[in-house]
């Protein structure tokens, strides 16, 4: 069977599922979980996204994500990589943790957005792991809820602007319709061309996006990208090369050759001043295993 296709553009929103190989967990326990979330919202950054909604089952994930820029499958390749090298190196194995490639469907935001976000959180009530939605503390569910503060990684404003402007109002709304969303059919039987949730108008728009003829007046204002700084603002700005260097690549307008070319190093040398950068990142801040969002 043919690949179906990867439609990115900005704006786009995307349900993606990812599941472990041969069915196997793909969390042994709580710190995997938290690095898995903290690898998530380091790809929002790096690729210019924004999370919606989440759920970390036992042996596969559920995001409701949007891109700014399109930029689906080189931030999946990140987090379902890194991801990977650190969970075999830290449980001493080899192989792979998630099976062949992510899937991700085309949502139409006006139509399923909220029904997207209502059905991701119940997926550990449909599994019967628990009775309902707030009992789980994987989940984008009590963030969105207003019972536990956000993760980094989540944005809640635009799922809770649909229940009201209040947010306490907002809130209480949204419990009551994730609560009546345990009786409501599965969205997916409205799933069109493996990769399509929407109406028939949404897929042929979305079919239009593949046409290389397509012109940026589609694409609102606020969702194009910004120009880019040119590679001497990064040697201007930061006086320690190695952070002058991960900026500018970090930023997503420059190919590492290109930043390599400006700074007189191979594309190598650049990849490891990023992750030199990154991991000095992670040093100064390490996240508290008790922050209250994972209760």
């Amino acid at each position: 069977m043919a690949r179906p296709l990867r439609i990115a553009f900005s704006g786009a929103l995307y349900h993606i599922t990812s599941r472990g190989n041969a069915r196997e967990n793909i969390y042994q326990d709580d710190d995997d979980r938290r690095d898995f979330l903290d690898l998530l919202d380091r790809s929002c950054k790096r690729h210019a996204w924004v999370c919606h909604a989440y759920c970390l089952m036992p042996n596969h994930y559920h995001l409701l994500i949007e891109t700014s820029q399109p930029t689906l499958s080189q931030g999946m390749k990140y987090l379902n990589g890194i991801y990977t090298q650190r969970f075999n190196r830290r449980h001493d194995r080899v192989g792979h943790v998630l099976q062949g490639r992510f899937k991700a469907i085309l949502i139409d935001t006006e139509a399923y957005l909220l029904e997207l976000s209502r059905y991701i959180v119940l997926n550990p009530v449909r599994a019967k792991l628990v009775h309902s939605a707030g009992n789980w503390p994987w989940s984008s569910y009590r963030a969105t809820a207003g019972l536990a503060p956000s993760h980094p990684c989540l944005t809640v404003d635009w799922v809770l602007s649909e229940f009201g402007k209040a947010k306490r109002v907002a809130h209480e709304r949204y419990r009551v319709f994730v609560q009546e969303g345990k009786m409501q059919p599965s969205p997916w039987a409205s799933l069109k061309n493996q990769v399509y949730l929407g109406s028939d108008d949404f897929v042929e728009d979305m079919l239009d996006k593949l046409s290389p003829e397509q012109s940026l007046a589609d694409i609102p204002k606020r969702q194009k990208r910004r120009p880019a700084k040119p590679l001497t603002y990064y040697q201007e700005q930061y006086s320690d090369r190695t952070r002058a260097m991960a900026s500018a690549y970090l930023s997503g307008q420059y190919t590492l050759t290109q930043v390599g070319e400006q700074f007189g190093v191979s594309g190598a040398t650049v990849s490891r001043a990023v992750k030199t950068y990154e991991e000095r990142k992670m040093q100064n801040v390490r996240p508290d295993p008790q922050l209250h969002w994972i209760h």
